[in-house]
């Protein structure tokens, strides 16, 4: 199987309608993505990505009335985040229809919805009478990618398609709303910054840890890891002194003064912009983990929109 990477949207529907997996782009990451209703195609999504079965994915729509195909008894609040942030990076968790396969909800009684919003993605999924379902494209507990010679990386020769959407605009994952007897709840920590969704939900608990049965993706304590060793810090002063005599690496919020025994350093943003900041996260913590390094060194950043998502995966990343 040779891998074809382009922009081809009948290409990528080709060998989504022969059951195959393809790679496609979205505004946060790339995904790996299969026909909801064929339980063959799905499977080879967790065997590409050697992910446990149980943890869900989630499925992408083009529009709004596809959202009754695959949910039931939906909250009016969920409604009106919908309507509000799709298309966009929000995944909503919800009772599903019976006909959903239980391979993409991890046998559990919701499942994951979102619309995302790059347009060659939506054209892919108007162009075909099946909804997608997308975990990121990478292996398991790895970096998500956010550009398509990432997923070649890491997939070579084992995908049909990558379709070929440039850089991803986030950079990371969506944020994730579920609901528990009614009352919304984030389950990730993603692109679209908690305070936002507090503008329609009110004060919203956060429940983002589950290592055993998780209900969304992303819960797990180990994610989004580099195969260096990653150490987040608020003093990365200290941290590298404790290093001395190590290749390191850092990664910060902002430009630092050289320090010795640093090979390379890389700045989230040079202007405090936390958008600018996440969008390079991923694709930044890949360079450091390429550059032959003994331990990376990051910088927590302030704990503000999407600072609390750019934290919570600096915290994934470095979980021993």
């Amino acid at each position: 199987m040779i891998t074809n990477i382009s922009d081809g949207i009948g290409q990528a529907a080709h060998f989504l309608k022969l059951g195959q997996a393809v790679a496609i782009p979205t505004e946060t990451v790339y995904g790996l993505a299969a026909n909801i209703y064929n339980e063959s195609a799905i499977r080879s999504i967790f065997e590409l990505k050697q992910r446990p079965l149980n943890n869900p994915l989630i499925v992408h729509i083009h529009s709004f009335d596809q959202l009754n195909e695959i949910a039931v008894n939906i909250p009016e609040v969920a409604y009106q985040l919908a309507r509000k942030f799709w298309p966009g990076p929000l995944t909503l968790i919800l009772e599903k229809q019976q006909d959903i396969s239980d391979l993409i909800t991890a046998n559990k009684p919701t499942v994951g919805i979102r619309m995302p919003n790059h347009p060659l993605t939506l054209e892919l999924l108007k162009s075909l009478d099946f909804p997608l379902a997308a975990p990121s494209a990478n292996p398991f507990k790895r970096i998500s990618p956010t550009n398509p010679e990432r997923v070649f990386e890491y997939f070579e020769n084992k995908l049909s398609f990558i379709l070929d959407g440039g850089e991803c605009q986030s950079g990371i994952e969506s944020t994730i709303v579920g609901f528990r007897e009614g009352n919304p709840v984030i389950y990730r920590l993603g692109a679209l910054a908690k305070e936002k969704i507090e503008e329609i939900t009110g004060t919203i608990e956060i429940a983002n840890t589950e290592n055993k049965a998780p209900v969304a993706p992303g819960m797990l304590d180990k994610h989004y890891s580099p195969r260096t060793e990653l150490i987040v810090t608020e003093n990365i002063e200290q941290e590298v002194h404790k290093n001395r005599g190590r290749k390191i690496g850092l990664l910060s919020f902002h430009p630092l003064p050289s320090q010795e025994n640093v090979v390379l350093q890389k700045f989230l943003t040079e202007n405090s912009d936390l958008e600018e900041a996440a969008h390079n996260l991923y694709e930044y913590l890949q360079e450091l983990d390429e550059s032959n390094l003994d331990v990376i060194i990051a910088e927590f950043i302030q704990e503000k929109g999407l600072g609390d998502s750019i934290n919570d995966r600096l915290k994934r990343a470095s979980h021993k």
